[in-house]
């Protein structure tokens, strides 16, 4: 009785709120008008459709070699820089990892410092980040400019001088003695803030949360794992592959109350479809990562999920690794395409790509399943995902024995398993184009060794329970990628290899041009056949979103180099130190020995140290902006 009393709460709650609906559109109308300007960039992703596309088109495939840097502004933080900045009439906010300074630029005066926030926070929250202190952006919304910060707080600053506003607290705690983080890039809609939490490895379960954009109190939260007025789900009318989910699927899946702690964390990108108002994001990992220790689906870990912007509920869902043993979280963007002719029908479409290896195409109005298909040659984990809607295997990948690190079990070292826990692709945004109707995927090309064995949980402590190392794809050269994939198919178009992972965001344009960064530093740019027409070497290598904006009549290409994030964590968190990594280990293994000195160092920071060594020889630490442009 209590379950179905909170859920007549909840719908009660969503009808009272429409009363507001005319209000709840301000904000949504006014940045949906502001995004098609494309002289501005008032979205982390360029537009709710998170295409990351440019309407610009000044910088084209014949001039493109003319770049050349026009200023550039040091953030003064040695972490990794993920997410870009933001561009709003002659105002440029620029974010930092940890501690997460904002800046607010003058565009008309050389750049200069209108105002600074940066906040206070517990030092220890540095210590549970996993994969390095990234923060992937600020978000705008009437007036204010929307901080998500690593302890978990949410902030809104007023935007003309950085005031603050209001502030929440997104997470239980904001000193890092739950595990829980903030990383993810916060998106307005409507009149609500979307953001979501970090810390799948220490058994932190995941939810996204919607607060009031006014005032910052919680609107609805809706949780990865649990009972369904939690995860609000309707057991009859949400829908997984076109079925009804049941009753209590968050939990059913689980052993005991193993959901309590399941992770299924949301530090991703979010989308929003105004007309069907629903909100698209995917959940990350299940805690542990011994699968051993977890049986069954572990739902709603791994999972794309279409919410309600008003109320959250769910409206349907699809889980892509059901019992995830490898660790191949579900939080990649979703891009949304209209009109995708796909077998001669036109579809409004979500496209995804997992980091399990496989790209998604799906109807985003009710979650049918469309193409899925591997976007790496490499990838060998499961053959293929079942596609016969009659099969009781519809809709699941089919795991190869050999590469199960459940059947092979604890304490066995599963060896060659492509790709490697970070994916074939990470959170680095992909881009797509109407022009070509195609779109532009910044990947890895790394596979990996992986031995789970059994650890307990405590509040605040490493939940992992897996020792991994990584490596390039047997016979290959390089461990990166960047591709053009026709969604509608599922097939790689092209593809250009590059010596390390490709993890930054790319950005196509109306010019003709492609461009995406390389964790030695590069900037490039490609026409639409992947051919290299320009590349500049930037201070650090480069794990941020190349930007595209237009100023004084000049169009202008912005990117955040600043190595770090998982691929550079070896380099940002000090750990090809023997001693450092060794620390690490002390702090995440439970007492578990890892071996000789080699090893230590090899699969520190969940095996991406040693995978990524060489990077050392090609780039260092440093937070830096730079500005490009064509000559004057």
């Amino acid at each position: 009785m209590r379950v179905l009393a909170k859920t007549a709460y909840l719908l009660t709650t969503a009808a009272l709120m429409s009363f507001g609906a005319v209000h709840m559109t301000s904000a949504n109308e006014e940045l949906m008008k502001m995004a098609e300007n494309p002289k501005d960039w008032v979205m982390q992703t360029g537009d709710y459709a998170n295409t990351r596309f440019s309407k610009l088109n000044q910088i084209t495939k014949d001039n493109v070699k003319n770049l050349q840097v026009k200023w550039s502004f040091s953030t003064g933080v040695l972490r990794g820089h993920e997410g870009g900045p933001l561009v709003i009439g002659d105002v440029m906010y620029v974010h930092a990892p940890f501690p997460n300074t904002v800046y607010a630029l003058d565009l008309k005066n050389d750049g200069k410092i209108l105002w600074k926030y940066e906040p206070k926070q517990d030092p220890n929250v540095i210590g549970i980040m996993c994969c390095d202190t990234v923060n992937r952006g600020v978000a705008y919304g009437d007036g204010k400019i929307i901080l998500n910060q690593a302890d978990t707080t949410v902030v809104a600053l007023d935007a003309k001088s950085g005031k603050v506003v209001w502030t929440v607290k997104n997470g239980d705690q904001i000193d890092g003695g739950k595990g829980e983080s903030g990383t993810s890039a916060p998106v307005v809609v409507k009149d609500k803030v979307i953001v979501g939490i970090s810390g799948a490895e220490y058994g932190v379960r995941g939810h996204l949360s919607a607060y009031n954009l006014s005032d910052g109190k919680l609107a609805w939260r809706a949780y990865s794992t649990g009972p369904d007025a939690e995860t609000l789900i309707d057991s009859e009318k949400t829908t997984h592959l076109g079925k009804p989910v049941g009753a209590d699927s968050g939990t059913n899946t689980w052993e005991g109350e193993q959901w309590k702690t399941g992770g299924g964390t949301t530090w991703g990108w979010y989308a929003y479809d105004p007309k069907l108002n629903l909100i698209y994001y995917g959940t990350g990992n299940p805690s542990t990562w011994n699968p051993v220790q977890r049986p069954g689906d572990n739902r709603w870990s791994m999972t794309i999920m279409a919410r309600d912007a008003d109320t959250g509920m769910a409206k349907w869902l699809y889980q892509m690794t059901p019992h995830d043993e490898w660790d191949y979280d579900g939080v990649n963007e979703m891009i949304l395409v209209d009109g995708m002719d796909i077998k001669g029908a036109k579809r409004d479409v979500l496209v995804h790509f997992d980091r399990n290896g496989f790209a998604y195409t799906m109807d985003r109005a009710n979650g049918e399943l469309l193409v899925a298909k591997k976007y790496d040659p490499a990838v060998n984990w499961a053959t293929e995902v079942n596609m016969d809607p009659s099969s009781d295997q519809y809709g699941r990948p089919q795991v190869v024995a050999k590469y199960s690190t459940q059947q092979n079990g604890e304490d066995t070292n599963s060896t060659g398993i492509c790709p490697a826990a970070l994916g074939t692709k990470d959170q680095q945004p992909a881009t797509y184009s109407p022009k070509t109707g195609l779109f532009y995927v910044p990947t890895n090309h790394v596979c990996m060794d992986y031995e789970p064995y059994k650890v307990s949980y405590t509040a605040g402590q490493p939940y992992v329970g897996a020792t991994v190392s990584m490596y390039p794809p047997a016979g290959a050269d390089h461990m990166g990628n960047f591709i053009a994939w026709d969604a509608a198919k599922g097939e790689i178009v092209w593809s250009k290899p590059e010596k390390f992972s490709v993890w930054s965001g790319a950005l196509a344009t109306d010019g003709d041009v492609v461009f995406y960064g390389t964790l030695e530093g590069y900037i490039k740019a490609v026409d639409h056949d992947g051919n290299e027409l320009y590349k500049f070497k930037t201070p650090s290598g480069i794990i941020g979103n190349i930007t595209a904006y237009e100023h004084g009549g000049k169009q202008y290409i912005a990117v955040l180099s600043g190595v770090g994030g998982w691929a550079g964590i070896g380099l940002a968190g000090g750990l090809l130190s023997p001693d450092n990594a060794a620390a690490w280990h002390g702090a995440v293994d439970q007492g578990r020995a890892q071996g000789d000195e080699a090893a230590v160092v090899g699969t520190a920071g969940l095996g991406a140290v040693g995978g990524y060594a060489a990077l050392a020889d090609y780039t260092t630490l440093g937070g830096q902006l730079t500005v490009f442009g064509l000559p004057d």
